[in-house]
């Protein structure tokens, strides 16, 4: 029983990544009828946000510190961050500490402008040419992002810790009744599961209780229609594709913890993020959430080393399997609507 719960709760953790992806891909695919492969890159660009916001709050300079000597007995240099000068020791340390929470405020307006800038200056003029044109430019434009990042930060992955406050672990053993240290979970991991579901929950609610959001729920459904109401429908398509810029942003800024970025980690995560998008159904947002958690739990279950030691590589391959039998069951995916992607 512990090894199933500890199954579920990694399934969960990886399923949360699956689903913010797939659902700023369908929200795109949703508004606009853009299949973006260029959604993996705004997932790195987010990550490497935090990266940037940890170097800025570690940028230092140095003084001589009379009260410490160096190996010739000389008063030591020493390397003083900026925001000890601004907001003291204490407090300096402090916001360091919690760079990756404090990147989600420095990374929002940052993904919605490069969301902004990507659907203006390119995708706009893809809208109506063929699916494979919009996956041939966007995936070039993915590669490019790729590259830029890998120039400027290296190749090498870039560790970015947690807050020390949520450093260790969790006893779910303990906490559910079962002896202690039997399921030890991250804390991290936990806050990642939350923050997705929070994040999940908002985009929900703002699309069916504002206006705003059902005006364009209005427009996914009949965009000609709400057009000749008068509402400016491609500007609020617009902003849209920068929310869901954020999303993808949000998720791999809070994911950096857990996976050290590297210039390469949006590709990785791409294709299984289409693969949910495809199992869920296009377009549809809660079959994205969906068959994002579900095939991260079944992948979860697939890596242990009982399945394993029967059948070695299938943590690989299991949610292409799953996908191959869900869409010749149910072709349109999981909650797939009728006439999406089938001219």
């Amino acid at each position: 029983m512990e090894a199933i719960i500890l199954q579920i709760l990694n399934g969960l953790d990886k399923g949360s990544a699956y689903a913010l992806i797939a659902l700023g891909l369908t929200l795109i695919f949703g508004t606009l009828g853009v299949v973006n492969f260029a959604h993996g890159a705004l997932f790195m660009i987010g990550a490497f946000c935090a990266v940037t916001l940890s170097r800025i709050l570690t940028l230092s300079h140095t003084i001589i510190d009379e009260t410490k000597t160096d190996f010739l007995g000389n008063p030591a240099k020493v390397e003083v961050p900026y925001v000890h000068d601004i907001f003291g020791v204490a407090t300096g340390d402090a916001i360091i500490d919690w760079a990756v929470p404090l990147s989600i405020l420095f990374a929002v307006p940052v993904m919605m402008a490069v969301g902004y800038i990507m659907e203006r200056g390119l995708i706009k003029h893809f809208y109506t040419r063929p699916h494979a044109d919009q996956i041939l430019v966007t995936f070039g434009l993915a590669i490019v992002l790729q590259e830029v990042i890998k120039y400027f930060y290296g190749a090498n992955p870039i560790p970015t810790p947690a807050p020390q406050a949520f450093t260790g672990s969790f006893d779910f053993g303990a906490a559910l009744g079962f002896d202690p240290n039997l399921i030890i979970y991250p804390y991290w991991r936990i806050i990642y599961f939350v923050f997705a579901a929070v994040i999940i929950g908002a985009v929900f609610a703002f699309l069916q209780y504002t206006t705003f959001g059902m005006v364009v729920r209005a427009g996914m459904a009949d965009r000609e229609t709400v057009g000749l109401l008068g509402i400016n429908i491609d500007r609020r398509f617009t902003i849209m594709f920068g929310l869901a810029a954020a999303v993808a942003g949000l998720a791999g800024v809070m994911y950096t913890p857990i996976n050290s970025p590297n210039y390469h980690m949006g590709m990785d995560f791409l294709v299984l993020s289409f693969v949910v998008v495809v199992v869920g159904g296009m377009g549809s947002l809660p079959g994205a959430v969906l068959a994002g958690f579900m095939l991260g739990i079944l992948e979860s279950f697939a890596s242990m080393r009982e399945v394993l030691a029967i059948l070695p590589g299938l943590n690989q391959i299991i949610i292409y399997l799953v996908a191959i039998l869900i869409l010749l069951t149910r072709p349109r995916g999981l909650m797939g609507r009728k006439g999406v992607m089938e001219d």
